[in-house]
């Protein structure tokens, strides 16, 4: 009998779909975020503390995937999040989400869980939360240390 390979508990790159690959990019630049070498006129690479963010024309990320590119975006069952280590960095990074451009879906407030939480859109729609959860400490290199 083989074994079967392991499936890594990992998420190396996020990848998202745009309708204008240089005003996307120049909204991540507008957040702090630089734009990674590796970067082409087709793709826009930014590292992460964990894993990379891409930028990729919606059209031709649906057709790299064979699916339909369909029509406006509507919500898609996903949000892409940063914790923060205070509620008072939450505010400060939606401060300069939106000067970037973002627009505020949520505003933070104090949560249900006993957290901080608040959500922006970026440039193309795509839902980002900002989040302060004083239950998911921080580890020395910045990684959010999940209790196990």
């Amino acid at each position: 009998m083989t074994a079967t390979p392991e499936f890594p508990a990992r998420l190396s790159i996020v990848t998202l779909g745009v309708t204008d690959l240089e005003h996307s990019a120049r909204f991540y630049e507008a957040l702090g975020w630089r734009r990674s070498p590796a970067s082409s006129p087709s793709i826009v690479w930014f590292r992460t503390a964990d894993s990379v963010l891409g930028l990729f024309p919606h059209e031709a990320l649906a057709a790299d995937a064979g699916v339909p590119a369909g029509g406006e975006p509507v919500f898609r069952g996903v949000t892409l999040a940063v914790n923060l280590e205070s509620q008072a960095l939450v505010d400060a990074a939606l401060e300069r989400a939106v000067a970037a451009g973002a627009v505020v879906v949520k505003p933070p407030a104090p949560t249900d869980w006993g957290g901080y939480s608040g959500y922006f859109e970026d440039p193309d729609g795509h839902l980002w939360e900002l989040a302060h959860n004083p239950f998911f400490p921080f580890t020395e290199d910045g990684s959010l240390d999940l209790p196990r």
